[in-house]
């Protein structure tokens, strides 16, 4: 009997809460699988009061006995996933049995310089908001054929043979294009040569596990990272991601078949947020944008940086649906909402007199789009012990109803915390 594969996805501009929510879905997958993204992912668990931070690793390595697997289409940075093993080892929360694909790419220490290399040289009006952590020179590489895969570590000699051709191109741009010093190689190789040492155990071919399992009959739970609207393709291009957060690339990033796949939930919180650059069209830089920055604590778990807040907008969830064929929506912070008077929600963009109920990724089209929005009544009770649909307001119920209205596809799991079972289950 085949074993059921979902996918879970982000449904705006990342931040949703994916990773809360994969935690709270623990006990019904056996494999946890991420798919795409980098170490710029941030999934947040709050357990036993005990938050923790996941930027490679899946979400359900705090699950006994689960399988959590790392795919082709994640970027590596093997320096900063040792230290999430290692972290997870001296708390006692490494639970579960970790793979990785053998066929993923890894961020090098070159990526990161030129990264940084990159935006500065882009200067003050075409920069596109990088962490500068290395993701985007990794996915170059990757296309154009010059990337190393963790593969490649666990041989000495292919290592060093692969690596004095790059380091020869990498220093040629750094030196003569972006006057910086060059990268000495003994430093680079010795340093990878570890990680292949320290991450061979993991090594696997993942997409064989995966498919084994399903046949087996257990169930798959496929791991995305940022949002839809990031998305290389399909976001506003500049300001995207370097890989496909929607759930096609699920089948790209694992190596597992589109039927496999048996429904596609997205993550979605009650408002907007966005990191770095770029259009948003809800964007609130008044005291609303304020509170709901302060009271979701919506800052980077690593860098710290605040996040651009606004209303929920319901014409780039529309979009996120239909791209997805999300069949559900998980509804992740409405306890955020909790205490305003007003809450808002964008329904069509006017732009140069015209009204738009569709989404254009185009960045000029979005950076003129203003928000045409609906508005209903707030509630100032405190949701975070509802455990159904019932306990809540009228007016959140009302909310969430008209929400539900709009996206034509039902709301099956509210999040009224951050903790884990701070949710009401609609019928998952």
């Amino acid at each position: 009997m085949k074993g059921k594969v979902e996918v879970i996805i982000g449904g705006q501009w990342g931040d949703e809460g994916k990773g809360r929510v994969i935690d709270e879905f623990g006990d019904r997958f056996d494999i946890f699988a991420r798919f795409q993204g980098d170490a710029n992912a941030e999934h947040t668990v709050i357990v036993d009061d005990k938050k923790i931070v996941f930027h490679l690793l899946p979400s359900g390595m705090l699950y006994h006995g689960k399988l959590c697997v790392i795919g082709n289409g994640v970027a590596i940075d093997p320096e900063l996933l040792l230290s999430e093993i290692k972290e997870l080892q001296e708390k006692g929360m490494d639970r579960a049995r970790l793979i990785i694909s053998r066929a993923a790419h890894m961020v090098m220490p070159y990526h990161k310089i030129l990264d940084k290399a990159q935006e500065d040289f882009r200067g003050k009006g075409y920069r596109l908001g990088t962490t500068s952590i290395g993701i985007g020179p990794c996915y170059v590489d990757k296309y154009t054929r010059s990337g190393l895969r963790l593969e490649d570590i666990t041989n000495e000699h292919k290592l060093r043979s692969k690596l004095e051709m790059i380091l020869e191109e990498k220093n040629m741009k750094l030196t003569r294009l972006y006057n910086q010093s060059p990268i000495a190689f003994d430093e680079v190789f010795n340093l990878t040569r570890q990680w292949g040492k320290e991450l061979s155990p993991y090594l696997a071919d993942t997409s064989f596990e995966i498919n084994e399992a399903i046949i087996n009959g257990k169930n798959v739970l496929l791991e995305g990272a940022q949002g839809t609207l990031l998305d290389i393709d399909h976001g506003a291009y500049p300001y995207v991601t370097s890989s496909s957060p929607v759930a096609a690339g699920g089948c790209l990033g694992l190596g597992i078949a589109p039927k496999s796949i048996d429904r596609v939930l997205a993550v979605v919180k009650a408002y907007s947020t966005r990191a770095g650059e770029g259009p948003m069209p809800t964007e609130d830089d008044s005291e609303t944008g304020s509170y709901l920055r302060d009271k979701g604590e919506e800052y980077g778990a690593t860098t710290g940086r605040p996040r651009r807040c606004g209303w929920l907008d319901m014409v780039a969830l529309r979009y996120s649906i239909r791209l997805n064929g999300a069949e559900a929506i998980l509804f992740n912070k409405l306890d955020v909402l909790t205490g305003l008077d007003k809450i808002k929600f964008c329904t069509a963009y006017e732009v140069e007199g015209n009204l738009y109920h569709n989404f254009i990724s185009e960045v000029d089209f979005l950076s003129e789009a203003k928000p045409i929005y609906e508005e209903v009544p707030g509630w100032t009770e405190d949701i975070s012990e509802c455990r159904k649909f019932e306990d809540l307001p009228k007016a959140a119920q009302n909310y969430l109803r008209i929400l539900e209205e709009h996206c034509k596809i039902p709301f099956m799991f509210i999040g009224v915390g951050p903790k884990r079972h701070q949710s009401i289950d609609m019928g998952l």
